[in-house]
């Protein structure tokens, strides 16, 4: 029986009254789809967690999934607006933290509210992705637009957030379209075949982590700090994508192709979030 299958009582279908924040937490924990096995350690282990209890409470609140995904795109959205529009210090860095952490646990929720309530859809996938493509790139830009607004670096760092915005956009892209070419071809990630502690993968993609990025915002007070943080970031995001690319390519290059005449099966949204995918880079 899977999640979408079962219901509460109070949902859709159902009657009674709704369960209780705790039974619901511990239904969610039960019933979680376990993450890619080297799915990035703060999303993995932080990330699901938060998102579990918002879930919890979303679903008793009776809101929707699209509407934890408003939610969540409101809390993003603040944050990158109060990173432009006021200067650097160590208050708006925990500001901007704040909100671009509780808006990522929130993106994580909401799949997990969708699960709850029996759903999920092709535009609630489509929804949730398109808020993940906006922000990703976003970010970066606010990043350079405060930056040079408030004239916190010396003109050539300006370079950093702006290659970050590239790097994000080609990445989040060729995230999804490999696993989309996977799930048509009938492979699946290296990771997920291959044995070994899945924790150290987790551990070794941290720099990739979108939830690490929120934090680093907390040095916002102390530019050299935080410029020399995100830069090491941005480097070895840079670095991810292009050995992921390399391996990627060799995967799929080894793929059988199909008859001429055939028709494979369209390209569908992904089943997990972003940060549940694997960052695969196992030869």
């Amino acid at each position: 029986m899977t999640v979408m299958d079962s219901k509460f009582p109070g949902e859709a279908g159902s009657g009674g009254a709704r369960p209780g924040y705790v039974a619901t937490v511990r239904r969610l924990a039960a019933a979680q789809k376990a993450a890619a096995r080297s799915a990035p350690a703060y999303s993995r282990f932080i990330n699901r967690r938060l998102g579990r209890l918002f879930a919890a409470a979303a679903f008793i609140a009776g809101l929707t999934p699209n509407a934890v995904t408003a939610v969540s795109a409101l809390f993003t959205f603040a944050g990158i607006l109060a990173l432009t529009m006021f200067p650097p210090s160590w208050l708006l860095g925990i500001v901007v933290s704040g909100c671009l952490v509780v808006g990522y646990a929130l993106d994580s929720a909401d799949g997990q509210v969708a699960r709850l309530r029996g759903t999920g859809s092709p535009a609630g996938e489509w929804l949730d992705h398109m808020v993940d493509a906006v922000k990703t790139s976003m970010l970066p830009l606010a990043l350079a637009v405060a930056l040079y607004r408030f004239d916190a670096v010396q003109p050539g760092w300006l370079l950093v957030p702006l290659g970050a915005a590239v790097v994000s956009a080609v990445l989040f892209f060729s995230m999804i379209l490999t696993e989309q070419l996977r799930k048509q071809s009938g492979t699946g990630p290296v990771a997920a075949r291959a044995a070994g502690p899945s924790w150290l993968r987790s551990l070794l993609v941290v720099p990739m982590d979108y939830g690490v990025l929120c934090l680093t915002f907390l040095f916002y007070g102390a530019i050299p700090v935080f410029m020399t943080v995100y830069t090491v970031i941005a480097a070895a995001t840079a670095a991810f994508l292009i050995l992921a690319s390399i391996k990627w390519f060799r995967e799929l290059s080894s793929v059988p192709r199909k008859p001429p005449g055939s028709t494979g099966r369209h390209l569908r949204s992904v089943d997990a979030p972003l940060e549940h995918q694997a960052l695969d880079v196992t030869p």
